[in-house]
């Protein structure tokens, strides 16, 4: 039996006069005369709404987008009040699990807080769509790298190749008009080292991330992190060029970093101490190499170095954006004021990079380098 005819037959037996509400004990004698095809979590969840409703009911529109996997405060709403059955074994006891199920538990207790949402995501996830976004972005990072570093013969500290500027994906002071490079900057790196550090993150953080929050969800936050850095560059440090993906992979860093502060009791992932000391000291390491790198250079340059702005912008989207989405498991973000705050902020901060743009190098008679 198909959704719709599903939703259709529930309605017709129990719910003939368009009330909107369902019994909780009629629905459930259907669901087992019937052998309706439902996750056993979201008969859990469906007891919880009846639960949390005065007269023991479901409502017909909470059942849909139960059913729909539409993303609702209403099942979070109905734990809140405290009346709901959690099982009893947790989903570390499941036995008979493939190499793939394991892996989606693995994932479970490594990004949720709570055994309610790890058992939801669990019984829900499905291996189609997978995460293409985190995968396709490292991919297309590391062929860029790969043709960049044959044609230089080049592998570290590519910057300081004169011909390396010249890459119409640099993000470049005196290309500002070219408004793509604010994000094409993201396919290009100084080096192994920098390649390798964030490919490394975007496919242990990024990738997990992507699969419990959705493609779309944590692709604007990276993107969102990739944009603030070189704006924030633009603004800060307005002679400087901006190469590598940091700006995004600091987002989804920060963002599950502090999911996991912030969390800290709920979250079952191993040795959490110890693996968020070594995150914040690899972390905190390469930021002290890029300005390193930036105001001592090993080398001689034609111009300035790539700026470490971007990763500290990066981090603060993480934060402020990154937390609101990830703390918001089956929720509707346009349900939350908080997101609406985020966004407001986000959105002045980019009107006020723009203008940045266009009217302050001239007004404050910026020196920039001369466009390679």
């Amino acid at each position: 039996m198909d959704r719709s005819s599903l939703l259709q037959l529930i309605q017709e037996q129990l719910d003939p006069e368009n009330t909107g509400f369902i019994g909780a004990d009629t629905f459930t004698g259907l669901v087992h005369s019937h052998e309706l095809p439902l996750d056993p979590a979201k008969l859990d969840m469906l007891v919880a709404l009846a639960q949390s409703n005065e007269r023991g009911q479901i409502c017909y529109q909470e059942l849909v987008d139960l059913i729909s996997s539409k993303r609702s405060s209403s099942f979070k709403r109905a734990i809140a009040n405290g009346q709901r059955a959690l099982p009893r074994d947790g989903l570390l006891d499941e036995p008979g699990l493939g190499v793939y199920k394991r892996f989606v538990r693995y994932v479970a207790y490594e990004i949720l807080p709570r055994e309610v949402d790890r058992h939801w995501y669990f019984y829900r996830h499905r291996s189609c769509p997978p995460p293409v976004f985190m995968a396709s972005v490292t991919l297309a990072q590391i062929i860029v790298f790969l043709c960049y570093g044959a044609r230089f013969n080049k592998w570290v500290l590519q910057t300081y190749h004169p011909e390396y500027m010249k890459s119409p994906l640099v993000y470049h002071p005196g290309h500002r008009a070219r408004a793509w490079r604010f994000l094409t900057y993201m396919f290009m790196h100084v080096g192994l080292e920098q390649l390798g550090f964030n490919a490394l993150l975007q496919l242990m953080i990024g990738v997990p991330l992507e699969m419990v929050h959705g493609l779309l969800r944590i692709s604007l936050l990276y993107l969102a992190g990739v944009l603030a850095g070189s704006l924030t560059v633009s603004i800060t440090d307005m002679r400087a060029p901006v190469v590598g993906g940091s700006g995004g992979v600091y987002a989804l860093c920060s963002a599950h970093l502090a999911n996991v502060v912030m969390n800290w009791a709920g979250m079952r992932c191993p040795y959490k101490l110890l693996r968020m000391v070594l995150a914040l000291v690899c972390m905190s390491s390469e930021v002290g190499r890029a300005v390193w790198l930036r105001f001592s250079p090993p080398l001689p340059a034609s111009g300035p170095q790539p700026s470490f702005m971007a990763h500290l912008a990066g981090a603060v989207v993480g934060v402020s954006m990154g937390l609101t989405i990830l703390r918001s498991y089956e929720e509707r973000l346009r349900d939350q004021c908080g997101w609406w705050v985020v966004l407001l902020a986000y959105g002045t901060f980019l009107l006020f990079a723009i203008f940045w743009n266009v009217f302050a190098y001239d007004l404050l008679g910026a020196h920039v380098p001369p466009p390679p």
